[in-house]
């Protein structure tokens, strides 16, 4: 018998890769095979992002050549849960031929379009699937989110449109699926959500059992059940409420790692009253240096947003002299953009887009220079780091320390001991530990020690 063959087609950031990963896993578990190109699929699903208008173009592209390579086609993700100027499906009215158009995280209703124009196969022996599901993401670290939507209406922001309000998973199924991802041989788990830290809020923090004992749904007690894995665990999307504060001292610990991603997006509180941020901002300075007197070791991340209608000069310096003070270790910068169906479009002062632009780049510029001085502390330093990759052509590893977040932080290129015979042994997804020489912008150098255990 031959299998029906679906096509899958991932965009978008971590959460919807999540939702890609549950999709497959469910086509695999009824029998489907993925194919690896158009050719081979009976039928393809395009899971999109439709968060900023770049995006959105992305995801029309992939569709429209989805459909003109292979022709059936169903689409899913933030994208198909927008709608046009006209009030119609955009999705649907741009490409009027695709079989069905789904929301973000509705992977009933993707197998229920599937099933209608590809029958389920029926064949016992291809529903087996690992326990942990099928993944995307290399072998030894997975994304675990942990709730879906949230409860912000930041002026910039069309996600909680798209997406919903925030519906926090039981803490007992979220530990379930980490210990089978750790199990199957995961070493790094990526904690994401929209808002991480309000997490559990929905449910009012309802207890739920975790190995037969009685444990709160909130952030915190998750950190502390996450940390007695084992394995590196790392925090994103995280929202500076005063709670944050009780998990620092589980990076001290060393219980997770002492990494966290804050989306700021700006310094100035009337900026951040514009944007309806839920942290005004005033105080950040101040509990950035808490953080690092309980943690000297923490890594900082955080994203901003430049060029907000009616930010000024002075409000714009105001951000630049944040970042001096803050010396945070990696910053992602935007100029805003509209976004269709996003208050801040009704904004009154849009600032110009050569203003915007040249505001994003005196950003980079300022950052660029801290970056640097923050990665040079790690020169001299001797330590352990995850390998990602292996560089045949150059003979070198690729590994990330405990500050480096796969795919959006930077890399340490690992080369032999010049004064050693023998070839590295490490393999991808071992542990590792590496003398830091040197240091760029972004990335590191590194000489490989010995391989590590965990």
């Amino acid at each position: 018998m031959t299998s029906a063959r679906v096509g899958f087609v991932s965009l978008g950031c971590p959460k919807a890769l999540v939702d890609s990963e549950r999709i497959i896993t469910q086509l695999r578990a009824e029998g489907y095979e993925i194919a690896a190109d158009y050719e081979g699929a009976d039928l393809v699903v395009v899971n999109t992002c439709g968060f900023i208008d770049d995006a959105v173009q992305e995801s029309l592209d992939a569709i429209g050549e989805a459909l003109q390579e292979n022709g059936k086609v169903i689409v899913t993700g933030c994208l198909g849960a927008k709608a046009s100027g006209s009030g119609n499906n955009l999705v649907k009215e741009l490409h009027p031929s695709v079989l069905a158009v789904t929301g973000p995280h509705a992977t009933a209703e993707v197998m229920q379009a599937v099933h209608q124009y590809l029958p389920k196969p029926h064949d016992p022996f291809t529903d087996l699937v690992p326990e942990q599901g099928i993944r995307l993401t290399p072998r030894h670290y997975a994304y675990l989110k942990i709730s879906e939507g949230c409860n912000h209406r930041c002026s910039f922001c069309i996600i909680p449109s798209m997406r919903g309000d925030l519906v926090s998973r039981p803490i007992g199924e979220v530990m379930r699926e980490a210990e089978s991802l750790v199990k199957s041989g995961v070493r790094e788990l990526l904690v994401i959500s929209q808002d991480t830290s309000a997490y559990g809020v929905d449910l009012q923090y309802r207890t739920d059992f975790v190995a037969g004992r009685p444990v709160r749904t909130r952030m915190t007690e998750l950190c502390k059940e996450l940390g007695q894995l084992g394995v590196w665990v790392r925090l994103h999307y995280v929202y500076p409420y005063p709670h944050v504060d009780e998990i620092i001292p589980l990076m001290a610990e060393g219980k997770i790692l002492p990494y966290l991603d804050v989306p700021f997006q700006h310094a100035h509180p009337a900026v951040l009253k514009r944007m309806k941020r839920p942290a005004s901002g005033e105080r950040n300075l101040e509990r950035i240096q808490s953080w690092r007197s309980v943690a000297p070791e923490i890594t900082i991340r955080s994203t901003f947003i430049v060029g907000f209608p009616g930010e000024t000069e002075a409000e714009f310096e105001s951000l630049l002299e944040f970042l001096e003070q803050a010396e945070l270790d990696r910053v992602g910068c935007f100029a805003y953009s509209p976004v269709e169906g996003a208050a801040a479009n009704d904004l009154a002062d849009p600032v110009p887009e050569a203003i915007r632009l040249e505001r994003q780049e005196r950003f980079m510029q300022t950052q660029a220079a801290i970056s640097q001085r923050r990665l040079r502390r790690w020169v001299g330093k001797r330590v352990r780091v995850l390998v990602d990759d292996i560089d045949q052509s150059q003979g070198i590893l690729i590994g990330r320390t405990m500050a480096d977040a796969p795919e959006i932080d930077g890399i340490v290129r690992i080369a032999p001991d010049p004064n050693s015979r023998h070839p590295v042994p490490a393999r991808i997804g071992d542990w590792a530990t590496v003398d830091i020489v040197d240091s760029d912008d972004h990335d590191r150098d590194a000489i490989f020690i010995r391989e590590t255990s965990v």
